[in-house]
């Protein structure tokens, strides 16, 4: 006879591997602090390389001015303004993927948390299945 209280668990066990799940579980396998350092690195490589391109097309957009004035125009000017406007990108998108990525860790584990519940409760309706048998 069918025990439907087995079958609701493992339902839910089922659903929550396929959806979430597998997400979860590769994340389970860091710690916090190694994944959200992990994240933040790519973060800033890729914002990093972005920028690199928006300055490299915004120069050859400029490229004829710049040949133009190359000789009256304030180059140290210039440099301090991109290297301040790149610090306050890189900040930005540092802090943001920080606070992202540590929310989506803890969600992850909070959703584990309640996958091993499940399990728990699974393992004691086998286990309660046995004794009767």
């Amino acid at each position: 006879m069918l025990n439907f209280k087995k079958v609701r668990l493992m339902t839910k066990i089922a659903v929550y591997e396929k959806k979430d799940g597998k997400e979860d579980i590769h994340l389970s396998k860091y710690y916090k602090t190694d994944y959200v350092r992990l994240q933040v690195l790519k973060s800033i490589i890729s914002v990093t390389v972005g920028y690199g391109l928006i300055i490299a097309m915004i120069l050859f957009y400029k490229m004829e001015y710049l040949v133009r004035n190359a000789i009256t125009l304030d180059y140290k000017l210039i440099g301090t303004y991109i290297l301040g406007f790149y610090l306050m990108v890189i900040t930005l998108y540092g802090l943001g993927s920080f606070l992202g990525y540590s929310m989506k860790y803890d969600a992850s584990r909070k959703k584990l948390s309640r996958y091993f519940k499940l399990l728990k409760r699974l393992e004691k309706v086998y286990n309660e299945g046995t004794r009767e048998s």
